[in-house]
């Protein structure tokens, strides 16, 4: 009985792996649909690479750092429990990996290749796991040490603050080292539009990613005994409390809309295992209100040239996920308690410290050693050409 439980858990975060993974191509199209035509190529490409740079990174370095555990011993002893501990680094791997996939859409356009791959190997292999250790696997004594002066250990179930405010926050720097794009805000500062390539991209990406999300939070569980019900539906509530948040305050605009719902995700990650429906529905829309209004806010009022909202979206709304836990976790507000705001502070102020640390010195040291910007011709030729030598569609059928 114990084997078949055993064979159960493996192909129950195996399947949870697989939806994230397939999140990843959520990230692309979505890239693909918000920069212009002339990046499309760039965008696809750099998911994919940044992805397996991911994934040989985590397995060598960032998986040890995360949990202590080495995969370089015998098979024999990497097939103990039908192979769970290979399914969980997968599993796990697909989270570190969404980091750099966040960056992605925030220095999308203008940012070198080969750098970026060099900084996913920094963040995935050391800046990351510094933090995911400390939150899930109790590394440093700093979760004892939050228990004891909070009275709760810092909660962050599906990784609102480990994955996607470290996520934003993490993009913050980089998009500042890099500057905005050429021609995006004029002398006399105001603000030139750079429309979406294609919305239908752009709404296929956010489909893609809110489906996946279902095993994102779901999965999180890790055993299929620890499953529950209500991580499904309260992740169901955030998106649609995200998605009517954004349709209402971005005013109908379409590129608002389908972000709504992942601004909604991503702030119920932390809470979805402890909280009301109505408090994820309340938590979602306010993520998705936060989005629309701050998005606006970086890009007109503070001119910083986030491409796709990522520190709006991901880091802001993953703050905000973090502190919603320990509001709408408590008993009072209908959660099942065994959190508290002050534990929520402290932790993901911790999460948002190390990001901005990390972002800083990794884009920073990139920037004096090798260059992160593509030259201003580069830039105007577009990633896709100056990069890949090719675009997204060719300009006329070659003459046979």
């Amino acid at each position: 009985m114990e084997e078949l439980k055993t064979s159960a858990d493996v192909l129950f975060i195996l399947a949870g792996a697989v939806m994230v993974l397939a999140m990843h191509s959520g990230f692309a199209f979505l890239e693909l649909g918000t920069v212009r035509s002339k990046s499309q190529v760039n965008a696809l490409v750099k998911i994919l690479s940044d992805f397996a740079i991911s994934t040989v990174t985590y397995f060598f370095i960032g998986y040890t750092i995360s949990y202590g555990i080495s995969f370089l011993t015998g098979a024999e002893h990497l097939v103990q429990k039908s192979g769970y501990e290979l399914v969980r680094f997968f599993f796990l791997l697909t989270f570190a990996g969404a980091v750099p996939a966040i960056v992605s859409g925030g220095i999308a356009e203008r940012a070198k290749f080969h750098p970026q791959l060099a900084a996913t190997f920094l963040l995935v292999g050391f800046v990351y796991p510094l933090f995911e250790g400390i939150a899930w696997n109790g590394n440093f004594g700093v979760q004892a040490w939050i228990e004891a002066v909070a009275g709760a250990k810092f909660h962050d179930f599906a990784g609102s603050v480990v994955v996607h405010a470290m996520g934003g926050w993490i993009a913050l720097p980089a998009v500042l080292l890099l500057g905005a794009r050429s021609g995006r805000y004029t002398k006399d500062g105001n603000v030139v539009a750079h429309p979406p390539s294609s919305i239908p991209f752009l709404a296929l990406g956010a489909w893609i990613l809110s489906v996946g999300w279902f095993g994102f939070n779901v999965m999180s569980a890790q055993t299929i005994d620890k499953i529950s019900g209500l991580v499904a539906l309260n992740s169901l509530m955030a998106m649609a409390g995200g998605t009517l948040a954004a349709l209402v305050f971005g005013r109908n605009d379409p590129g608002f809309v389908h972000n709504g719902p992942l601004a909604g995700l991503v702030a119920i990650c932390a809470g979805s295992d402890i909280m009301h429906p109505v408090g994820a529905l309340l938590t979602g829309g306010i993520a998705g209100a936060m989005f629309v209004l701050m998005f606006t806010v970086t890009q007109n009022r503070w001119k910083i040239d986030d491409v796709l909202g990522v520190w709006p979206l991901h880091g802001l709304c993953g703050t905000w996920g973090g502190i919603a836990a320990g509001i709408f976790g408590a008993k009072s507000l209908g959660g099942l308690g065994g959190v508290t705001l002050s534990a929520q502070l402290v932790g993901t102020l911790l999460g948002i410290a190390i990001a901005l640390a990390g972002g800083v010195i990794v884009y920073g040291l990139l920037k004096v050693m090798f260059g992160i910007r593509l030259t201003r011709e580069q830039e105007y030729e577009g990633s896709d050409i100056s990069i890949h030598k090719i675009g997204a569609t060719p300009e006329r059928e070659a003459g046979w």
